[in-house]
């Protein structure tokens, strides 16, 4: 009988995608997956470290799959994965009685070879390997893809900003490029497999520069993709503002395929913090970007990120964050509490001293702000007819699909499973603050 392997993934599109690569690698092993993880013989937890609490998360999680063995007569052996996986190690093992394997971002093609040790091995010793791996190389065509429309395709691993809030530079390592001649053979071989839209992963997407052609930067990387046939959109997270270049600008106006939508994120709206957050750029350089890249492409949509409560963010700081939103119209915002890190510089460099009540009460402030935003943007659209890229089915009505423009709007809509993969223009009846509801104009679907 085959053994069954089950993954369970937290975090950003960047884990998703890993555990797709965990998935092909098992796969190749001999393991089937399971449907839930209480049928599996292995399950995999991969981990982000991002966000406060994610070390509670996980224990919590491990104690409900050693209690599993109660349903079985064994429990599953329990590989964790990712960042939390870098950044505690060994530790895991030794506070959590149910974890038999670590393995680290940079070491997770020694999966399978650590399961097989830790189910041979009679003295129940973890199995653990952090090790940094410099190959960033993949096999083309392993990866169990869960998206039947869209592809993630990861072209640059690490990250070397060290802004002074972010653990990612201490998890995932150094910054490494993937080859380009790699990076398009893995989105042909997803056009070819029917997957419409391409996702392009990095820390700093935009900083990318091929390693086996020293002229390609990632615009040139996006027209040499943007030629894949079969391919209809192109996305890409997370880029940078301050490697937003002209080149790049140029490229995203001027290549249909590339959606036109970019997520910049900016973190805060006051100098003053930009420069402890060590982002390398101030307020007025980011609104000068974004008046750059409306000007080249009018239309596009922009998102971002926002940190409330860093370390010595005053009312007035908050203010500028506030009225950085108002004048940019963000399309969406991922909006966070500043939560302390382990490793990072904020960490070991300034204290926490804002209080929680005050990060909560901004936190709630910026979002019905940014609420009122979008919902005035989606109600522009009203009595407008949109190309959406049809994603699946809803999962609120069985009678309804959704999709997204090209500028990440969120539409859904009545339809059939058989439009799952197709550009259908929709006209937008409905709208609110997070997405906008429409009718299939049927004399206008392109199929698949």
């Amino acid at each position: 009988m085959s053994r069954r392997y089950f993954v369970e993934t937290y975090g950003c599109q960047m884990n998703v995608h890993d555990s797709e690569r965990m998935a092909g690698l098992l796969e190749e092993a001999g393991f089937v997956r399971a449907e839930e993880a209480e049928d599996a013989d292995v399950v995999v937890i991969n981990t982000c470290s991002v966000r406060e609490k994610a070390e509670d998360k996980l224990y919590s999680r491990l104690g409900e799959i050693g209690s599993m063995a109660g349903a079985r007569g064994r429990r599953p052996l329990v590989a964790v994965a990712g960042c939390v996986a870098q950044q505690e190690g060994a530790r895991l093992a030794r506070r959590s009685p149910f974890v038999d394997v670590v393995v680290g971002t940079q070491a997770m093609k020694m999966l399978p070879v650590l399961v097989q040790r830790a189910a041979g091995e009679g003295d129940g010793e973890a199995q653990i390997d952090l090790h940094p791996y410099e190959d960033v190389s993949f096999p083309l065509g392993l990866a169990r893809r869960g998206d039947p429309v869209k592809a993630y395709v990861t072209i640059i691993e690490g990250c070397d900003e060290y802004c002074s809030f972010c653990v990612v530079p201490y998890t995932r390592g150094h910054e490494r490029m993937r080859p380009k001649r790699e990076i398009v053979a893995d989105v042909e071989e997803a056009a070819a497999s029917g997957r419409r839209e391409v996702h392009l992963l990095g820390q700093i997407v935009n900083h990318y520069r091929a390693p086996d052609d020293p002229a390609c930067d990632f615009a040139g990387l996006l027209r040499a993709i943007h030629d894949v046939e079969g391919l209809w959109r192109i996305r890409f997270a997370s880029p940078h503002p301050r490697h937003v270049s002209p080149r790049l600008i140029e490229a995203m106006r001027d290549l249909p395929k590339v959606c036109k939508h970019l997520h910049m994120p900016v973190q805060s709206g006051s100098s003053r913090i930009l420069q402890l957050m060590r982002r390398r750029h101030t307020r007025d350089e980011y609104l000068r970007r974004v008046d750059e890249v409306r000007a080249a492409v009018p239309g596009i949509a922009l998102s971002t990120d926002m940190i409330v409560g860093f370390p010595g963010e005053t009312e007035a700081d908050f203010a500028d964050t506030l009225s950085l939103t108002s004048a940019v119209g963000f399309s969406s915002m991922f909006s966070f509490k500043y939560s302390e890190r382990p490793n990072t510089l904020a960490s070991k460099r300034l204290p926490d001293d804002v209080p929680e009540v005050v990060k909560a009460r901004r936190l709630s402030e910026l979002q019905e702000l940014q609420r009122g935003v979008q919902t005035a943007q989606h109600e522009r659209a009203l009595g407008r007819t949109v190309e959406v890229l049809v994603d699946g089915c809803s999962r609120r009505r069985r009678w309804e699909l959704t999709g997204r423009t090209s500028g990440n709007a969120v539409v859904n809509f009545p339809g059939t499973p058989d439009m799952v993969g197709s550009l259908a223009a929709i006209r937008i009846r409905r709208a609110g603050a997070h997405s906008l509801w429409g009718e299939v104009e049927t004399s206008i679907c392109k199929s698949k």
